[in-house]
C-alpha cells in the first residue's frame, strides 16, 4: 500500500502524520529520520488495526503542489 505522508518543520525537529491513518504520527531530528520513523509507525499502526480486526482503509489522500504569486 502507498500512503501519503506530511512532514512539517517543527522548529527543533520534524514531525510527520498520515492523513488516511488518524493518530499515526512520528517525529525525528531530520527529514530522513522522520521518513524512516513514519514508515515504521505506519507498519505498526496497520499491525494494530489487523490485531483489532479493524479494516485497513484504502489510501485516498493525494499530495500535490500548486504555484501562486507570493
Amino acid at each position: 500500500m502507498r500512503f501519503a505522508i506530511v512532514i512539517e518543520d517543527a522548529g527543533s525537529n520534524f514531525s510527520a502524520y498520515v492523513p488516511d491513518l488518524p493518530g499515526c504520527v512520528a517525529a525525528g531530528s531530520s527529514i530522513e529520520e522522520t521518513e524512516t520513523l513514519i514508515r515504521e509507525a505506519i507498519e505498526f499502526h496497520l499491525d494494530g488495526m489487523r490485531a483489532d480486526n479493524q479494516p485497513i482503509p484504502k489510501p485516498t489522500s493525494r499530495v500535490d503542489y500548486v504555484e501562486v504569486a507570493a
